[in-house]
């Protein structure tokens, strides 16, 4: 079973020309949660669910769809909401109301022990491991889950400079929350940001030399790279696909990356040495399942990803590239 931990909050997106916005269950990492289930991945969701009417509905959204959410926290707070604004091409960018909500204020008391479960990866990114106080007490769990050797640890930085806007604090943050990380995924725009001018293979490089095993990098319409533990590097070309909005596309290419590599046996305990032993070709395997994943849902509105059924018939086809 693979583990999430971290925000699970509504997206208000703008609809077009009409002046509404309509409300999605979102949320970084509920959003790779729901990726995962949806490629009949056994994944548990630990989030702070407010019993307000929005967190009903994102527990619903998520339930129906095979996410388990035994480790969700009921938490008396709000829900967070985030509104999201489409341009023309789709791109989506965000402003949201965080304040005192739900998400944030994870204590020690309410992590679970994930040594008494069967738990082969835990998962984390965004917000969660970037706003107090609760990001304290997940890169806490992060670096002693690193301690315990027993799980695949995998953040996604997806940083969000409108919201977090020190950009040398979240530099030292990232390093920091990087040596405790098996698995770092990141998009091109969040290196642009923390390293402006700095070459994504170089920074790749040196989060393998700080210890992440694998480290993966999206660049949009491009497609994605991937430094293997060996050293070597994996390019793979984008999907083809009319893009309606952008929404959730990178958080479904974490979900498709971990389903892949939990197909491979590459999860669960000694976790270096079982990314080490993952071959080229399933490297290559590992990178188009999360391509496809992440174009299927540019397809679609919203944070909605494929089945695994659409995803294999999609991967069935002649890739294609931008």
């Amino acid at each position: 079973m693979i583990a999430v931990i971290g925000e699970a909050l509504v997206d208000l997106v703008a609809e077009d020309r009409v002046g509404g916005y309509r409300a999605v269950p979102g949320g970084s990492p509920a959003n790779v949660a729901l990726a995962l289930a949806r490629l009949e991945q056994p994944v548990r969701l630990l989030a702070r669910l407010s019993g307000d009417g929005f967190g009903q509905r994102i527990g619903a959204h998520l339930r129906d769809n095979g996410v388990d959410l035994a480790w969700a926290v009921s938490a008396d707070e709000p829900t967070s909401l985030a509104v999201a604004t489409l341009d023309d091409s789709g791109q989506a960018s965000y402003q949201c109301y965080l304040n005192g909500t739900a998400d944030w204020q994870w204590t020690a008391s309410e992590l679970p022990n994930l040594a008494a479960a069967p738990v082969t990866a835990l998962h984390s990114g965004s917000l969660a491991l970037a706003l107090p106080p609760g990001a304290t007490v997940l890169e806490d769990l992060f670096a002693r889950e690193r301690r315990r050797g027993a799980l695949t640890l995998s953040i996604d930085l997806n940083l969000r400079p409108s919201i977090v806007a020190d950009r040398d604090g979240e530099r030292q943050r990232v390093e920091r929350q990087v040596r405790s990380a098996h698995i770092v995924k990141a998009s091109e725009e969040d290196l642009g940001w923390l390293y402006p001018g700095r070459a994504v293979e170089e920074v790749m490089a040196d989060w393998r030399a700080a210890g992440a095993a694998c480290s993966v990098v999206t660049l949009g319409a491009v497609g994605s790279c991937l430094l293997a533990p060996d050293g070597r590097l994996y390019r793979q070309p984008a999907r083809r696909v009319d893009v309606v909005d952008t929404v959730g596309a990178g958080d479904a290419f974490t979900g498709g990356l971990l389903a892949a590599l939990a197909d491979v046996g590459a999860l669960g305990d000694r976790p270096g040495a079982r990314l080490t032993a993952v071959a080229p070709e399933q490297w290559r395997q590992v990178l188009d399942l999360a391509s496809t994943v992440a174009a299927l849902t540019c397809a679609r509105r919203g944070a909605d990803p494929p089945t695994l059924a659409h995803a294999a018939a999609a991967m069935s086809d002649e890739p294609t590239t931008h």
